[in-house]
């Protein structure tokens, strides 16, 4: 399994149907990744022609048609010359790095807990449409992290297993408790809530902050991703 297919599974979207070795997600427009055709390998069709499939199953889908790429990629190159663009618009930015890593979190660890605390959701989401609440609490073994303060979740984070490894999909903290090492105890909490073989995230390159704080406790790039369009 690839890290991308991993973290495809770790990150279910409602719909999810192959093309070939592509996937093609969509979740009611919640998040990049989930509503994108993940383009690994080769889709049993010419490229052009992969592309129409995902520009006519999102038509269908109600969201805008996505390619999710590796950077670098012979894919990559084919989707290019079919005409399509890096996007740009994006709004948590085009391209994201994937992160590794085989060490522990250490530290003061949160709770974890089966689902989701009261609190948990409104931090992260608010009120979670339809298709936050399926892909927040879906996946093989999800776990929530929360971190409280005078009765106020100002932390939380999800972590799912798949196979042994720990794939870290959101990490938030409250705006006023930035800075206090919160999210170090979220991430710790998960790490001994799940003792994985490895970590694995991904992270816009234009988060600075977050690439600081994943690099300190280890996480190392292991490639690139970004979403094309059409032109």
């Amino acid at each position: 399994m690839t890290l991308e297919s991993l973290c495809a599974d770790a990150w279910p979207a409602l719909v999810d149907k192959p093309l070939g070795a592509w996937r093609l997600r969509a979740n009611g427009g919640y998040t990049g990744r989930a509503n994108s055709a993940l383009t690994l390998g080769d889709p049993g069709v010419p490229v052009p022609s992969a592309l129409a499939a995902v520009e006519a199953f999102a038509e269908a889908e109600g969201i805008r048609p996505c390619a999710h790429v590796i950077i670098g990629s012979a894919v990559e190159s084919a989707i290019s010359a079919a005409g399509w663009r890096v996007n740009l618009d994006h709004p948590k930015g085009a391209e994201s790095a994937v992160l590794v890593s085989t060490s522990p979190a250490l530290g003061a660890a949160a709770e974890v807990a089966d689902e989701p605390s009261d609190g948990w959701f409104e931090l992260v989401v608010g009120s979670p449409t339809p298709a936050q609440r399926h892909l927040l609490t879906s996946g093989p073994r999800v776990g929530y992290a929360h971190a409280v303060r005078d009765g106020r979740v100002v932390g939380a984070a999800r972590g799912c297993v798949v196979g042994s490894v720990l794939h870290v999909s959101v990490v938030e903290v409250a705006a006023d408790f930035r800075r206090q090492g919160i999210a170090r105890t979220l991430l710790a909490a998960l790490d001994e809530w799940s003792r994985p073989s490895a970590r694995v995230l991904q992270v816009a390159v234009h988060n600075e902050p977050a690439l600081g704080l994943y690099a300190a406790l280890g996480y190392r790039e292991s490639h690139r991703y970004r979403y094309w369009v059409p032109a």
